[in-house]
């Protein structure tokens, strides 16, 4: 008797410090509550380290990650795939079934967005049209991933990401005290996004909104893109839904792939 797996073994690559906490716990706990295995790697091999400040609170407490995503974080620290990650360098895409490409904004994330391991093994799967998934910051890694023709991998594509009104009015809101935190690069994540996509390429910002967040219940103020094997959010607000619909796109893959099999 054959037997098809529809769940996955999943990459998630993290920097070794600064990632945001919510899009790493939320759709780690999602996807490892649905079955799929999670494979952590860091620049470094050893255990990352989330963004701190979000962990607290940026500024007087206020524009950190939600009271249910710190408590997810607790959890993901003890989590062994989380404590003993592999390192970029040794990653080979043929192990893995799909990608989750988190985000964050401060310092530590430049060199996983700037990783041509990361981009590598981005391409690898990217041309094996296994599932991808990106939120946040997590679109540059595919930006900047090029395939033969020097060309961005999300050229033509319909995509999302940190919208330009919500990486300005953070940066404003809190240049006075932390200078550039907010600003990654000097070009915003959108720009950057919109020149990959080129001008065949769609961008969707999405609803505008600041405070409405998706939850592990409630997926209505969320916003996802799907483009194929493609699927793209904004912020945290959106990470559950991320992982609940890059899940099922998982397994419908997964079951559509298994059916000429079980018909022959």
């Amino acid at each position: 008797m054959v037997v098809f797996h529809l769940l996955a073994r999943i990459l998630f690559p993290i920097p070794d410090d600064d990632f945001d906490p919510t899009e790493v716990a939320a759709p780690w706990w999602v996807l490892r509550e649905r079955g799929h295995e999670i494979v952590f790697a860091t620049e470094s091999g050893r255990a990352g380290r989330a963004d701190p400040r979000v962990l607290k609170g940026v500024i007087f407490g206020q524009l950190g990650a939600e009271p249910d995503a710190c408590a997810l974080y607790a959890k993901l620290e003890k989590d062994p795939a989380f404590e003993k990650p592999l390192s970029w360098k040794e990653l080979s895409a043929d192990d893995y079934d799909a990608l989750f490409l988190a985000g964050g904004h401060a310092p530590g994330m430049r060199p996983y967005l700037e990783s041509s391991e990361m981009q590598r093994v981005a391409l690898a799967l990217w041309r094996a049209e296994r599932p991808v998934a990106a939120i946040c910051h997590g679109t540059i890694v595919l930006a900047r991933t090029r395939d033969a023709d020097g060309r961005s991998v999300l050229s033509g594509r319909h995509s999302t990401c940190l919208p330009k009104y919500m990486e300005r009015i953070a940066y404003y809101a809190t240049a006075w005290k932390l200078g550039r935190y907010y600003r990654t690069y000097p070009a915003y994540v959108e720009d950057e996004v919109r020149d990959a996509l080129g001008p065949s390429g769609v961008f969707e910002r999405g609803p505008i909104t600041l405070f409405s967040r998706g939850s592990a219940q409630d997926d209505g103020p969320a916003f996802c893109v799907e483009d194929g094997a493609y699927l793209s959010a904004r912020w945290p607000g959106d990470a559950y839904a991320i992982a609940k619909r890059f899940s099922d796109k998982i397994v419908a893959r997964n079951s559509e792939r298994a059916r000429p099999e079980l018909r022959a």
